[in-house]
């Protein structure tokens, strides 16, 4: 029989996200909706007016944090609606309408970072001294002067807040075709039994012993894509000119120095990680050969990165990996525990198992005011659980986040939410090879690891470099179709895996098509940055340096009141340098050797 996905009223509520702690019906979230819109011209009140005084000052950014503390809750609400289920037409539509408020919402508050420069720093730090509603944006106005160069007048501002709703389109575009309305082929499974295949499925199919299944599943997912690339190619491309054209409205001199520069990140990161990346892919050259070695084939194929080296791995459904998480957080104590436990099995953080039309992929998503939800298509095997825990990090890091900072600082960038998810991984990961010695079980663990460190250390550096080119052409002037982009990512692809991999031109050509982030600039070298940070506080913990569980916690809680680097350094990491990213490859290698070991 052909394995089946269920439709979203198929799954149990139990299993399904709380969206009823948010707002009880449709109908509130409408109302408020109609509200937040009906408060706006009282924040537009304030234009013009902020020089007055520091009393004045403190109620608008008052009235801003309020606003934006409600946006924060009706667009997740709405987001998280829809990508449960990207075939329903209504949460799709609210989504856009979430996206269309929160643009008008930026255009209101426009006029505040311009007059923020007006009044001057020298003002402003008096005014943080006489009026204690101020003191807690202190950081905030360090950074606006930081940024003075890039800030325009609040007519220009207010129009690049108004853009963006029309610019968010691109992504929710490559959504609703890759989600939503692209079909695949069935597979067809060793057996020559035909096999669903959807977002939701394939990475199930690939983890599975079954060549055959594994094949035709990798091929009609890429099929898919490769039958809309033009549509796709153009999508991105327009993205990619909608950077350039904030890059060059906010006078930067890249689209790279101007995605770094938001989170004071030199381009000096971006830049070492890929030099560290280039120096070491011996190591995944390595990886390769004991893979193909292991699965006893005498070609690989990119299919077959994820298929099991064992045929004898261990069955964890939901509630066991919850248990497995908590044991390799106890190092963090037992309030982190008892809160993650609670969100997994009692408050419905996470919403479960695949169903038709949910988005690919998991994603922690919420603010100030709501749980720290999860989206998510848990498998019963040790990557469902490697999932799981990654995202569980970002929740734990949002919901202390939002339990510690203001709204001023209630959030944290991308830079740093990598680390926080990486970081739970390597601790539970730590946990269960010291609990298990079967070498079964070892070689499980070890794959989790290696598939992950595989997306994090070796397909997001490459989609980085990707990412890199295809800017600076769109900057130059030249132009970008979907054969040159095909032509370049199998260039890099074809490079990175050196010669133990077969590399299918098209196909492989056609990933960048399969991952949304590239919908926010610069986001993806992060996943590897975030890596490296991660194994290094980790290994802190776990090599028992007094206070490193502290120091983390710390880091978990300071939202965006510091600058990244700056958190991350306090908390025992500098990934202003090289040597983080050097060492977590080390980390790679290691595991190599291990595994090499184990499987002869």
């Amino acid at each position: 029989m052909p394995q089946t996905i269920p439709a979203r009223d198929q799954i149990a509520r139990e299993h399904t996200w709380n969206a009823e702690s948010v707002f009880a019906t449709l109908a509130d979230w409408e109302a408020e909706l109609n509200a937040i819109v009906a408060d706006l011209p009282k924040l537009k009140a304030y234009e013009g007016k902020l020089t007055a005084g520091p009393q004045t000052l403190a109620e608008a950014l008052t009235l801003s944090d309020e606003i934006k503390t409600r946006l924060g809750k009706l667009g997740a609400y709405a987001a998280i609606d829809y990508y449960v289920d990207t075939t329903n037409a209504d949460a799709g539509a609210r989504f856009g309408r979430a996206q269309g408020v929160f643009g008008q919402a930026l255009a209101a508050g426009a006029f505040i970072d311009p007059e923020l420069i007006a009044i001057g720093p020298a003002r402003l730090n008096d005014w943080v001294q006489a009026e204690p509603r101020l003191k807690v944006y202190a950081h905030y106005f360090h950074n606006i002067f930081r940024q003075q160069a890039h800030v325009r007048s609040s007519e220009v501002e207010e129009i690049l807040g108004l853009l963006a709703e029309p610019f968010a389109s691109t992504a929710q575009t490559s959504s609703l075709l890759t989600d939503a309305d692209l079909k695949f082929r069935n597979g067809v499974n060793g057996n020559g039994e035909s096999i669903q295949i959807s977002q939701g499925s394939l990475d199930d199919i690939l983890a599975k012993p079954d060549r055959e299944a594994r094949r035709t599943a990798w091929e009609s997912y890429m099929d898919g894509h490769l039958s809309f690339k033009n549509t796709l190619a153009n999508n991105l491309v327009t993205s990619i000119k909608q950077n350039v054209f904030q890059m060059r409205a906010r006078r930067h001199t890249s689209t790279l120095a101007a995605s770094l520069f938001n989170n004071n990140i030199p381009v000096e990161v971006f830049h070492n990680l890929i030099n560290v990346f280039k120096k070491n892919l011996p190591t995944w050259h390595r990886y390769w050969r004991i893979r193909r070695k292991a699965l006893g084939v005498e070609t690989l194929h990119p299919y077959d990165i994820w298929a099991p080296l064992t045929g004898n791995r261990p069955h964890i459904p939901y509630a066991q990996a919850v248990d497995w998480i908590c044991a390799g957080m106890t190092p963090l104590g037992e309030e982190y525990v008892s809160i993650l436990r609670r969100g997994c099995l009692e408050q419905r953080w996470v919403d479960i198992y695949p169903n038709q039309g949910k988005f690919s992929g998991a994603f922690s998503w919420g603010s100030q005011g709501t749980y720290p939800f999860i989206v998510m298509s848990y498998t019963d095997d040790i990557f469902g659980l490697s999932t799981l825990a990654h995202e569980l990090g970002h929740s734990m890091h949002s919901y202390y986040t939002w339990q510690t900072q203001p709204i001023p600082y209630a959030d944290y960038s991308l830079f740093n939410a990598e680390v926080a998810s990486n970081f739970n991984q390597a601790m539970v990961r730590a946990h269960l090879l010291q609990q298990n010695a079967d070498p079964n079980f070892q070689i499980t663990v070890i794959e989790e690891a290696m598939n992950n460190i595989h997306r994090y250390f070796f397909i997001m550096p490459t989609l980085a470099r990707f990412e890199l080119e295809t800017h600076a052409r769109i900057e130059k002037g030249q132009g970008l179709n979907a054969e040159a982009m095909i032509g370049l990512m199998t260039d890099l692809f074809t490079e990175a895996y050196g010669n133990e991999m077969h590399v299918d031109r098209e196909r492989v050509g056609m990933t960048w098509a399969t991952f949304g982030h590239l919908y926010n600039d610069y986001y993806v070298y992060q996943y590897a940055t975030g890596i490296s940070g991660a194994m290094a506080l980790s290994n802190r913990i776990l090599s028992g340096v007094p206070g490193a569980a502290e120091d983390y916690l710390s880091f978990l809680k300071a939202g965006s009141s510091l600058y990244p680097l700056e958190a991350l350094k306090r908390a025992g990491v500098d990934l202003s340098t090289p040597e983080p990213v050097e060492a977590a490859f080390g980390v790679l290698a290691g595991l190599v050797e291990r595994l090499e070991k184990l499987v002869g």
